[in-house]
Parts: structure tokens; sequence; C-alpha cells
């Protein structure tokens, strides 16, 4: 098995105590979509790196310590600039929520430029390349940067995956997603997201009579649809997911879809109170649906087991999983 790269911003996210600042308790950890998916494929014992932008300084260097640590390969990390990206929000909330503030203006990612990774050396033992909608979000520079990225990885044969994280606060320097994500999408071999980050980011329609009432066989209908217009419009595609999750209160009712060599597959439908962090749930996603991939699980094992997975991180606390892929599995079996 060649090694996993993924590509994006190392984030710094904080989280306020419920009694600040009156108590001045401030959580950090450490996030960023790409980055979550790095450290699930490490825990699943996976060859995995990350290529990201970091300032040349101690917290740069105790952040990439805890990375190789955790046994994800950081050769590919260009030391540059002056900043780490940040982002706050509370504890347990949504990172789509209203509330959520970024702070990356100037950050070393997002200051890097065309032209500035040398992709033949960072793509030296790899077999899959990973990215998501976020980083092209930022600016021109690092949409255009993701581009040089997916030219050399599909000249290299390399398999592609994006997920269509959409985040509207990001896209801020004048282009609409729909200019910017078709064209990095057509590179894409899997494709990740949501109904409705298909049609913000490639303008796939949604049939509002299918998500209305968010019946999960009417939502089921509307991926396969999404999916399969997906793959006539990029050839290159052949796997398409699309995740579901709906917050009431305390409860949260989830599940995933999967399209793949014609068929839809559809995960078992998860409920779940008392949820301690809802950040990273759709990267988890992400991971189980490489993991699957790469170890030729079946269509309904490979969404069974990224669904379970992206569930089991709403009760653990930080952006990234730590569930092993044994307690995942025993999990599966024991709702079977």
């Amino acid at each position: 098995m060649g090694k996993v790269l993924c590509f994006g911003e190392i984030l710094l996210r904080y989280s306020m105590g419920e009694n600040f600042p009156q108590q001045q308790d401030m959580s950090a950890y450490i996030g960023g979509a790409e980055s979550n998916v790095a450290l699930a494929l490490a825990k699943w014992n996976v060859p995995v790196g990350y290529c990201t932008a970091l300032p040349d300084y101690f917290l740069s260097d105790t952040i990439l310590e805890y990375y190789n640590k955790m046994g994800v390969d950081t050769t590919s990390v260009i030391k540059s600039g002056e900043r780490i990206g940040t982002y706050y929000l509370n504890q347990g909330a949504d990172v789509k929520n209203a509330s959520v503030i970024y702070d990356r203006k100037y950050s070393s990612f997002s200051e890097l430029e065309p032209s500035s990774i040398n992709w033949d050396k960072v793509f030296e033992g790899v077999s899959w390349f990973h990215f998501t909608a976020i980083a092209p979000a930022l600016n021109t520079d690092v949409a255009a940067l993701c581009e040089e990225a997916l030219i050399a990885a599909a000249e290299k044969g390399i398999t592609i995956s994006l997920d269509l994280n959409y985040r509207e606060k990001l896209w801020k320097y004048g282009l609409n997603p729909k200019e910017v994500m078709p064209k990095l999408a057509s590179y894409a071999h899997v494709i990740m997201g949501n109904i409705w980050s298909a049609e913000k980011m490639l303008g796939i329609a949604i049939d509002p009579k299918l998500t209305e009432s968010e019946n999960d066989l009417d939502l089921v209908k509307q991926a396969q649809i999404t999916s399969e217009e997906i793959l006539s419009k990029y050839s290159n595609c052949k796997t398409v997911a699309n995740t579901f999750r709906f917050s009431e209160g305390e409860s949260v009712k989830y599940f995933a879809a999967l399209y793949q060599n014609g068929a839809i597959y559809k995960s078992e439908t998860l409920f779940a109170t008392n949820t301690i962090d809802k950040v990273g749930t759709g990267d988890c996603f992400m991971a189980g649906l490489i993991y699957g991939i790469l170890h030729q699980k079946e269509s309904q094992q490979i969404v069974d087991f990224a669904a379970r997975a992206a569930y089991q991180k709403l009760f653990i606390k930080g952006d990234a999983t730590t569930s092993k892929v044994e307690e995942i599995e025993q999990l599966i079996k024991q709702n079977e």
C-alpha cells in the first residue's frame, strides 16, 4: 500500500469554557479538515503524510512532533511565513455554525503561491492524494496551487479524493465556488460531501420535493441523482459519498450513502444524544471512505465503516478521532 498524502492547512481551534471570561479557560485543539483525515488514517495504520506550511518557530515544531508521534509523515511540511491559522468555536458546536470565527488571513499556508512546492518530490511514494474545498476557498494563489498538485498527481496516476467542504465565511476573494471547484473536481476519482455542498460548489441541482421532508429514502434518492450527475460530468470520478446529519436540540440523526458501480448503498441510520464534539465527523467519514477503498472492502462495508467511524467521533473531544478500527468494526457487528 502506497502512502496517502493529505494537503491543507493545520489550524489551531480555540474553544471557550462555559464561564469565559470570568473563568479564563480556553482550550486549544489541533485541527483542520485534511489534518483530521491524516490523523485518523495514521490511527488505522495506513501510511500517511501531510503537506502544509507552518512558520519556523517552536510551536510549529511542537505540533510536528505530535504528528510524527501519531504516525503522520511530516517531511513535506514547508517552513515559511509567520502565522498558524486559527479559528474559534465553542465546545460541541458545529463548524458550519454562524458563530465560528476564522483567523486565517496571512497564515503561512494562505500565503503559499504557485510553484512554491516541488510536487515531484512531495509525491514520491504516494499512491493517494487527498484535498478539500477549504484550501481553494482561501485565495486565488492557493486555488492555483491545488490545481498544480492535481495536474502532477494525475500525471503520476495517483488516486485523488476531494471533500466538498463548503465554508461560506471563507469564500471572500471575489470568486464563487462554482467558478473554482468544477475544474478541480474534474481530477478527482472519489468525491465526498453532501447534496447541498454539491449544489453550492458544482451546480448539481436538488429536487426540493425530495429534500424538504428529511425522509431517509427521499434523501438517498436525491443522493443517487446527485451522484449520477457528478459521474456524468466528471469522467475520472468512480465513487461518490453523501453524508446526512440533522440536529434537534441535543439529538443528532446521522447516516450516509455511497454510490459505486451503478448502485447506491445506505448505512444504518444512527441516533445520538449527549454528543461531545461535532467537529471532524465529516473528516472522519472521509478517512473511513479512503480506508475502505484502500482495503478493497465491499461497497456496503465501506459506507458502514465510514458512517460508524463518523458517528463515534460525535463522542470524542477534539477535532480528530481516537477510535481504533477494531472498536468501529465491533460496534458494527453489535448492531447487525
